[in-house]
């Protein structure tokens, strides 16, 4: 397949609400399309894109529209991670979200795109022995594509103060692309934007506070810093020792473990969903009318979008080498 246009064609498997979408359009590529079935997620999809969505479970984009599906030159996929965090019991491929991995090489062996980015948790490489990422090197292996795989922190790597590591796997179709692509990994950016540039000026509305939490006199003991992010989990407070927000998950806020919290002039409370995805680069991300609960999942669920925006441009740029 021939890009015969100045943009670099994208399409996007469990694009949940378009962070990894988001960083390729900032590194100058198209996305053409994205498939993605949680309902919610594509509210606030549709908020931010305007290119086609594909609403539905992965098998039957796969069966029905993946043939109609514009060509492409790179696949992205965040597919599920829970299979493979400690947060998912470590099942693997044994669990059925495991298998999405299988869904996205299928996608990726009938598009034959010249390159792909996959984004998992930091435990892929090491769950089950290692087993599990042999497996995956494995497949992208037979499906004749040459893997380079990143571990990267969004505060070494994006310049914004939160801890989260993540895996990336950046393959190619041509092995001389591959062997010019960059090291990210040696090469760490400036940590400059503090934890304040992200919150929120003016009042935050009271429902935030904890004054009425059951544990509040703990936290209030304990929670004593104002330029320090802090986790309520469950039954103790967490100070982040790094002075970074740590990592966001899909259920802060929801059941009251991972919560992130701050002390500010009027008391202690947790980060609004807009500061949280301040944390993650979703600047100004527009949410549809929807309860916190979804929006802190979708932005616990997100990616780093300053990270990703750095791979993709490095993937654009060795694949500009490589243009015919």
């Amino acid at each position: 397949m021939e890009n015969k246009n100045k943009y670099f064609k994208v399409g996007s498997l469990y694009a949940g609400i378009g962070g990894i979408c988001r960083a390729f359009i900032n590194a100058g590529a198209k996305v053409v399309w994205a498939n993605e079935w949680d309902k919610y997620a594509c509210m606030t999809y549709r908020e931010n894109f305007s290119h086609r969505l594909y609403e539905e479970d992965v098998e039957d984009f796969i069966k029905k529209d993946l043939k109609e599906a514009e060509d492409i030159d790179i696949l992205t996929s965040g597919f599920p991670c829970q299979a493979f965090s400690i947060a998912g019991y470590r099942k693997g491929f044994k669990d059925e979200r495991g298998n999405h991995f299988f869904k996205t090489i299928e996608v990726l062996n009938k598009k034959r795109p010249k390159a792909f980015l996959f984004e998992n948790v930091k435990n892929l490489r090491t769950h089950d022995n290692g087993n599990t990422y042999r497996v995956i090197v494995d497949c992208i292996k037979h499906a004749k594509y040459h893997l380079i795989t990143l571990c990267l922190n969004t505060m070494n790597h994006g310049n914004i103060p939160q801890n989260r590591e993540r895996i990336y796997l950046v393959g190619f179709k041509n092995k001389a692309a591959a062997d010019i692509f960059p090291n990210l990994e040696k090469n760490p950016i400036p940590l400059t934007v503090k934890i304040k540039d992200l919150l929120k000026e003016g009042a935050v509305d009271p429902k935030y506070y904890y004054k009425n939490f059951d544990c509040y006199n703990q936290l209030k003991e304990q929670i004593r810093s104002s330029n320090t992010i802090y986790q309520w989990r469950r039954v103790y407070v967490r100070e982040n020792k790094k002075n970074v927000c740590p990592t966001l998950t899909a259920n802060m806020g929801t059941g009251g473990h991972n919560v992130p919290l701050i002390k500010d002039r009027k008391g202690i409370r947790k980060l609004t969903p807009e500061e949280c995805a301040n944390f993650q680069g979703l600047f100004n991300w527009k949410f549809p009318n929807i309860a916190d609960s979804h929006k802190y999942k979708q932005i616990g669920n997100s990616v780093s979008i300053p990270v990703v925006t750095r791979i993709a441009k490095a993937m654009i740029q060795t694949l500009e080498q490589f243009k015919k």
